[in-house]
């Protein structure tokens, strides 16, 4: 399964999905380089998945952390970016049938993935936090859930966490209702993917919690090709690193997140 825990618990990453493939796939062009020689880099991407890849209210552009990370891969490669926007169960679809190069919608690495697929480095990685109530101090690793009431989607992978750390699980729609729960004093913490806490308290201002602890989950996001495409992914990683080592890539992170989620050098 994909990475989907943004889509199943944050409000911000459910905007709706685009029709089935081959009845919703449209194309929005993003300039990397400026005329550009060479052929243009296009992606694959959902368009309705904040923050990374969505439509601004106001504008209606197309915009997020994938998108600028796309963006400045294609600035460094000398070549134009376009994205061809459809939604998640049709995207692999679409690459196979090479209307797109690659997919830059937060795949997941997986080593079921790299056996069908060629991936860039990773330009996010993300884990698991363990989220209190600012004034509580009680919580300081993942074991001090243990006898705790955490607000978590039963749907999810970290209502699992939860329980298997101890905790007593509360069921909530999202992360929205978890964090009400959290402040109202009905739980005692809630436990989810970096991504989204960080994408919360950014765009919401809230200093009524924050993240107390991280767990061990840790997750890597790249963007994927076709395997006839391996020679692509491994530019598209040069360009990942050069722009990682030039602090690219954590000036894009901390415009979205407020910090650095892109990863460490590559070693």
């Amino acid at each position: 399964m994909r990475r989907r825990t943004l889509g199943t618990v944050s409000a911000l990453a459910l905007t709706g999905l685009l029709a089935a493939c081959g009845g919703g796939d449209t194309s929005t062009e993003g300039s990397g380089s400026s005329g550009s020689s060479q052929e243009a880099l296009t992606f694959g991407t959902e368009g309705t998945y904040a923050p990374f890849s969505y439509h601004d209210e106001k504008t209606n552009e197309l915009v997020g952390y994938d998108i600028d990370v796309a963006k400045a891969v294609g600035e460094q490669l000398g070549r134009d970016v376009e994205f061809s926007e459809n939604n998640w169960d049709s995207l692999f679809a679409g690459m196979e049938a090479e209307r797109y190069d690659g997919i830059a919608n937060q795949v997941s690495i997986t080593a079921e993935r790299q056996a069908k697929y060629a991936f860039s480095t990773p330009y996010t990685v993300s884990t698991g936090v363990v989220v209190t109530r600012a004034d509580d101090t009680s919580v300081t690793s993942l074991a001090d859930v243990a006898g705790k009431r955490s607000a978590q989607s039963t749907t999810s992978n970290w209502a699992q966490t939860a329980t298997e750390a101890g905790a007593t699980v509360e069921g909530v729609e999202g992360l929205t209702q978890a964090v009400t729960l959290l402040k109202q004093g009905r739980v005692d913490v809630t436990i989810n993917d970096n991504l989204a806490v960080l994408d919360y308290l950014k765009t919401s201002g809230d200093t009524g919690i924050k993240i107390a602890a991280t767990t061990p989950d840790t997750t890597e996001q790249g963007f994927v090709f076709r395997k006839d495409e391996a020679e692509t992914a491994q530019q598209v990683s040069e360009a990942l690193d050069a722009l990682r080592a030039d602090g690219t890539l954590a000036e894009i992170s901390t415009t979205w997140f407020g910090q650095d989620v892109s990863g460490p050098a590559a070693g």
